[in-house]
């Protein structure tokens, strides 16, 4: 089981940054919400419920210049029992624009996961920045 949970995190970063809406749909509940914390921004969210959390995505994408990539590191289950999970993972994210790359963030996450619908599923994502982009 605990193998199946960094998979799980690993699916959602590949489907957000390829804008994969329907891998984005099954990485995440229908009632998952999202918050972020920012330096100098404060907090942002929660953005709740799936659709909401969606047209986030959407928005983010389409306001993007160049490629994104989230890669997370040193991902570890913090909690777990049959049915919940904790994951925290450090955040780099990057940009390629064809003509140079550049670091754009970095961060933690705190993934919730939840055994929904016969796999497990983002309920609750935690981001704090640690700079403002």
């Amino acid at each position: 089981m605990i193998a199946e949970l960094p998979q799980a995190v690993a699916n959602y970063d590949h489907a957000l940054d390829e804008l994969n809406v329907p891998e984005l749909e099954a990485a995440l509940t229908e009632d998952t919400t999202w918050t972020f914390t920012m330096p100098g921004q404060g907090v942002l969210g929660p953005v709740a419920g799936r659709a909401a959390v969606l047209d986030f995505i959407r928005d983010g994408h389409t306001a993007q210049t160049g490629r994104a990539r989230h890669h997370l590191g040193n991902a570890v289950v913090t909690t777990t029992d049959a049915t919940t999970a904790e994951i925290r993972a450090y955040l780099l994210q990057t940009r390629n624009t064809g003509e140079s790359i550049q670091m754009i963030s970095t961060g933690v996450y705190t993934f919730g996961l939840r055994l929904y619908d016969g796999g497990w599923r983002i309920a609750e994502l935690t981001l704090t920045l640690d700079n403002a982009f």
